[in-house]
């Protein structure tokens, strides 16, 4: 008996083929992505003193160990870089400003912030100590330095707004918080929008001075997730608002624990850590209106300034992050 190759008829049966097969690999992706995490990997960072404790004390490692989740941690040196982790997988939960994570939304990042892990002044406009500069009006014509995408950004444009000056008319250098404060020690910049703890290493070691300050420009420290991660892995995510929880009272309870912890993580000074702790409300976790409104005044100003695009529906755009249920379904005991 003599065996032929087999010769498809026809284009059809080769598309028939393929599609079976593109049908497997898809529904095989599908498989895996619905599959339960086996590693929960969020960010540590200086300016969210409860993630700090979280790590140091092993407190999520042993919520998670009898489920077999092991934990990776990842650095985030601003709300701009925790919301580039969240875009690309990097991380599952970030820490960012709740009005940074309005901006991550908006641009089209799939995000829900879940929790408030304090309620900062982090952030205000500094000058070096022999600067004339005494008001905000004075920025006009000046160098700025500035991180784009974060809350010392978003205090810089509204407190320029507020006082009548558009930001095109002040020269904003963009970088990373630790190089603001370089460049403001150096005299590369006229101002710089902190951010703690780098503004209070700089107001207490350089005295420079913190000369504009306005506490409701601040907005909250929110932890955010994935929205795909909660929807796959929503006992998971209560299980890591829990140990945030634990961290928060801890915290609560033990206040020079918390600074020690802070100066250890961060190589603070105690001074420097004292005064950061000073600007940092932990007694709230809830999430919901009040952070909503903080964030809709901010996103007035993100949208004049061209931040994020002119079409954005600020309020349904806010209505989407803010995801009280975790926290809510943590109140009741769930």
């Amino acid at each position: 008996m003599t065996f032929l190759p087999f010769r498809p008829s026809s284009p059809s049966l080769i598309g028939l083929a393929l599609a079976a097969s593109l049908g497997l690999l898809a529904s095989a992706t599908a498989l895996a992505q619905s599959s339960p995490a086996t590693t929960v990997k969020l960010d540590y960072a200086y300016y969210n003193p409860l993630s700090l404790v979280l790590k140091e004390k092993g407190l999520l490692e042993q919520d998670l160990k009898r489920k077999n989740i092991k934990v990776e941690w990842v650095l985030s040196q601003g709300s701009n870089k925790a919301l580039e982790f969240l875009n690309a997988r990097s991380l599952d939960f970030g820490s960012t400003a709740g009005a940074a994570a309005f901006i991550g939304k908006a641009n089209g990042n799939p995000i829900k912030a879940i929790y408030v892990f304090s309620k900062p002044e982090w952030t205000a406009l500094v000058v070096p100590k022999d600067s004339k500069i005494q008001s905000v009006k004075q920025l006009k014509g000046r160098r700025v330095a500035a991180n784009r995408g974060t809350d010392p950004y978003i205090f810089l444009l509204r407190s320029l707004y507020s006082n009548g000056i558009n930001p095109r008319s002040v020269e904003i250098v963009q970088l990373s918080h630790a190089d603001g404060k370089t460049a403001l020690e150096k005299g590369d910049v006229d101002a710089w929008a902190g951010l703690d703890p780098l503004m209070a290493r700089a107001e207490l070691e350089s005295k420079a001075k913190l000369f504009y300050r306005n506490t409701a420009f601040n907005s909250y420290g929110v932890l955010n997730v994935r929205e795909d991660f909660a929807r796959q892995n929503p006992d998971t995510v209560l299980t890591v608002l829990r140990s945030y929880e634990k961290a928060r009272q801890w915290a609560l309870k033990n206040p020079d624990g918390l600074k020690q912890v802070l100066i250890k993580e961060s190589k603070l000074t105690d001074a420097v850590a004292t005064r950061q702790l000073e600007r940092t409300d932990l007694s709230s976790s809830t999430i919901g209106t009040p952070q909503k409104v903080v964030i809709l005044a901010a996103a007035d100003v993100l949208k004049k300034a061209g931040v994020v695009p002119a079409d954005t529906d600020i309020q349904v755009v806010t209505n989407s992050l803010i995801d009280p249920s975790f926290v809510n379904r943590l109140r009741s005991g769930q």
